[in-house]
Formats: C-alpha cells, structure tokens, sequence
C-alpha cells in the first residue's frame, strides 16, 4: 500500500530511527518530510498534505496536540484529515489517555513489533477511508480526530474556579467586565478579544489559561482560538471556501468552525 507521511520529532537520532523502522515496515510509505518542532510540522502538513502524521508530543513550542489542532484548523475542507499517530516516551498518564480515546501512538525508543501494528492501523484506516466518505451536512472527522479534541481538552488541565469577571485595560484605566456579557473570546496576536454587545476589551490572558475557569455549558471552544457563549449562537453557514463560519447574536462578525469542533452543531 502506498502513502504519504511527515514526521515531527526534535530528537534528531529518534527521528533517522523513526524514518528507518517505517521503510521496514511500510516499504510504499514515502515521507516527504522529517521536521523537529511544531510551528513546521504545521507549515509542512498545510503545504504537502500527507496522508499520515507520526508527531512527537512533546516539541519546541506547539506541542504535537497543539499542531495538529492548528492543521485540523486550516485543512482544506474538500480534503480528508490524515490520519494521527503520536509518538511518546513512556508516561503512564499519557498512554492512559491515548488509549482512553482510541489515539493511536508508539513508544520512543521505537519498538519495530510495535510499530508493525500502529502501521497494519493505520493501512486499515486508509482503506476504510477510500471505501467510503461522508455524504452528511457537516462533514464528519475521523475517530481519531474526534479523539484528540478530548485529548486537548484534557490537557487544559483541570477544572478550576468559574470566573465571574476580567480585568481588562481600556487605555489607562482597568475595567472590570462581567462574564456573564462576554460573548466571545478569541485570540489575537499576544491578547485575546473579548467580545461583548458593542464593546471590545482586550486582555493578555492566553486562551488556554481561560478555558479551565470557563463553564463548558455555558461556553463552547469551536476553534483552537474561539470560544463562543452557547445560548448566543444564532446560526452555522459554509462559505464558498467550504469553511464553516457562525454567527453570534449581538455580535456583527462570523467565526471559523474547526473541523474538530463541527460535530457539535450536526442536525439533530
């Protein structure tokens, strides 16, 4: 069977092993690239669209869940998501999790029986892939994928005290602004907007430090940089660009809809 991969590991001799088991094991995969840290591994996937990720967990900046969020983001919509393998260093934790959710992944040092069964996964999923494909509204994503949103939200951390109002600079003064009017967050730069009807405040909290003080039933993450008050949605819409873009009451503008998120507004 012949496919594409990219390879995200920033220990470079793990990586040559890596590589080195794969063209045993899977002689028709070609990998069109070895990269060693996320920010590429998001570049490269967005650029060459392989067909398999062998992504490393722990990287320079993104981590491997992180980027392949960030690729489930800006995935063209006409094009299947590839399918996820992680790799990782024995954590108990980790692998607790990974099974939990189904994610498929192989233990660094690379074991070659090991990863003889993640690759015969993996060649099953392609298979099933081009048996079939979702004729539904918003397009379905694969299990795995569906997996690693749980897995990022887990890796939010725990739950924490629900917030009931920020702190936000509004030139030289600081105004408090009660959750309870907010509704968006989305990150922008090295702040996050917080959006309320006619007003916007702006704060350095990173969005992934809100989201454990945030009520998941009151507030819906569906983008790896928007969250959305639920009882405001109004509607979801696909662009000409097949991205999914909802709008909020209150608000003027549309927001993209990860591909990882979609499944939330499906037809009942």
């Amino acid at each position: 069977m012949n496919a594409t991969a990219l390879i995200a590991e920033d220990e470079p001799l793990l990586a040559q092993a890596l590589q080195a088991e794969l063209a045993r094991a899977w002689p028709g995969l070609q990998v069109l690239a070895v990269v060693g840290d996320g920010a590429s591994a998001v570049e490269h996937a967005l650029a060459e669209r392989p067909e398999v990720l062998f992504f490393d967990i722990r990287m320079p900046g993104l981590t491997g869940l992180e980027a392949a969020a960030a690729i489930a983001d800006d995935w063209p919509a006409d094009a299947p998501l590839p399918v996820l393998v992680f790799v990782t260093a024995h954590d108990e934790f980790a692998l607790q999790a990974f099974e939990a959710q189904a994610l498929d992944y192989v233990l660094k040092p690379v074991q070659p029986e090991r990863l003889q069964r993640s690759v015969a996964r993996v060649q099953a999923a392609l298979r099933a892939r081009s048996a079939g494909a979702s004729h539904s509204a918003i397009p379905a994503i694969p299990a795995d994928w569906s997996a690693l949103r749980a897995l990022l939200g887990a890796s939010a951390g725990p739950a924490q005290p629900r917030l009931r109002h920020l702190m936000a600079g509004v030139g030289n003064t600081v105004q408090r602004v009660a959750i309870d009017d907010v509704l968006a967050f989305e990150a922008a730069d090295k702040y996050v907007r917080v959006l309320t009807a006619g007003h916007e405040f702006l704060i350095r909290t990173p969005l992934k430090e809100l989201l454990p003080q945030l009520d998941p039933e009151v507030f819906w993450q569906i983008h790896r940089g928007t969250v959305v008050r639920v009882e405001a949605i109004d509607k979801v819409t696909r662009d000409e660009a097949g991205k999914w873009r909802l709008t909020v009451q209150g608000l003027s503008e549309a927001f993209v809809v990860s591909r990882l998120y979609a499944d939330r507004f499906r037809a009942m």
